[in-house]
């Protein structure tokens, strides 16, 4: 058999197969187009925006998605909600299978088109959070969820709220670069979640937006771009939110200056932001104990931080003054004493105690008359001695006067 012989490009032949390579790109691109908008048309009935008001009063917005329609759950990211126990969903407002996009018509339609969602679990470590909802619109629908991990090159779509747009329910597209185990610290904390690494830029207000594959199968959450590069994008794994949907949730945890205003308890806020609170002893006199203004968390463990500073010294703590607040924390209920040095090179004793960041405000305010009880006594003891003179040496020093 003889050899192919190549085509010129001006035989009948070649002119022929261009034009059916043609036909059948443009066809291509029409299937994947078609695909991407019937992709988009199912995701954007499942995605919300949500609005969330923290301690200070100040507002914040990202993106969420519905995953359990008979439950009303709706996921977003834990940085989303911040320490806000209630926020603010809206779903799109679609009409003859068309989005309202324009942001304004939301915000000129609370009453009809939002509804307050509660926030009924959080995993900081994974940034995610679970907010249940008291009912649903009639053409909202929940996402399917995929079973297993995205590939690494599969094509994926965003739906995101990017707050820097007039626009909402906007549709990005990228591709996957790779699936793994990622621990990292952000603004937000420090997370370990199994992470998809995408091509797509996401932008603040898109955090707890829906990433899905061709199907429209949910595959991953929105959660950071690279500091590095705008363009790689950070999610969180199908099966770190499947692990937190089948897990027992966690409550967030109460924000400090509502658990203060809650229970009546006077503060003030101090130079680096904490809530001070003077707290009267029975002697009439006052403790001040400090309350930190954010939580502290391990894995799934939300604690929150009170203590009271005793003593300030430029000298090194004595061997017996620390023998005696070892011995002391030992014999505490809760709580410990702490050796802190601080910028000034002043060593500070502080007596810290920390609790349950979703403990109620009573657990919260009995621990401040503790730590404040336990502190005032270690500093009337570590307080310096007066004289005491015998009285022969005060009527020997009236006579030399």
């Amino acid at each position: 058999m003889s050899a192919k012989q190549p085509i010129s490009p001006f035989t009948p032949a070649a002119a022929f197969l261009s034009r059916y390579l043609i036909v059948a790109v443009v066809a291509m691109v029409a299937v994947t187009a078609r695909g991407d908008a019937e992709t988009y048309a199912r995701v954007v009935q499942s995605t919300a925006w949500i609005v969330t008001s923290d301690a200070d009063n100040e507002t914040a917005t990202g993106t969420g998605v519905l995953v359990d329609a008979e439950k009303r759950i709706v996921l977003t990211n834990a940085h989303v909600v911040g320490d806000s126990r209630t926020v603010v969903v809206f779903f799109a407002d679609i009409n003859d299978g068309i989005p309202n996009v324009k942001r304004k018509h939301y915000l000129d339609n609370v009453l009809k088109l939002a509804q307050p969602g509660k926030v009924v679990a959080v995993d900081r470590r994974l940034d995610l959070a679970l907010i249940q909802l008291p009912k649903l619109p009639g053409d909202v629908k929940a996402i399917e969820l995929a079973e297993k991990s995205i590939k690494p090159g599969s094509t994926i779509e965003l739906v995101g709220n990017p707050g820097n747009s007039d626009v909402m329910w906007v549709s990005t597209s990228g591709s996957v670069r790779a699936v793994y185990d990622k621990k990292f610290k952000s603004n937000h904390g420090e997370h370990n979640f199994r992470a998809v690494e995408t091509q797509s830029p996401i932008q603040p207000g898109d955090s707890g937006g829906p990433i899905v594959d061709g199907e429209g199968k949910l595959v991953a959450l929105a959660q950071s771009f690279s500091p590095d590069n705008p363009l790689i994008s950070f999610c969180v794994d199908i099966t770190e939110i499947r692990s937190l949907l089948s897990s027992s949730w966690k409550q967030a945890p109460i924000a400090s200056k509502k658990l203060l205003e809650d229970a009546d308890i006077e503060h003030t806020v101090s130079s680096a932001g904490h809530y001070q609170v003077d707290h009267k002893l029975a002697n009439e006199t006052t403790q001040a104990v400090f309350v930190a203004k954010d939580t502290e968390y391990f894995e799934r463990a939300d604690v929150r931080k009170i203590w009271s500073l005793v003593q300030v010294s430029k000298e090194e703590p004595t061997a017996e003054l620390m023998n005696r607040l070892l011995r002391q924390s030992s014999a505490t209920k809760i709580g410990a004493w702490a050796i802190e040095k601080n910028n000034a090179g002043e060593h500070l004793v502080i007596y810290v105690a920390k609790l349950d960041a979703t403990a109620p405000d009573e657990a919260v305010k009995g621990t401040i008359e503790y730590v404040a009880r336990i502190a005032a006594a270690m500093a009337k003891e570590l307080k310096p001695k007066a004289d005491e003179k015998s009285a022969a040496e005060t009527l020997a020093s009236w006579l030399a006067q």
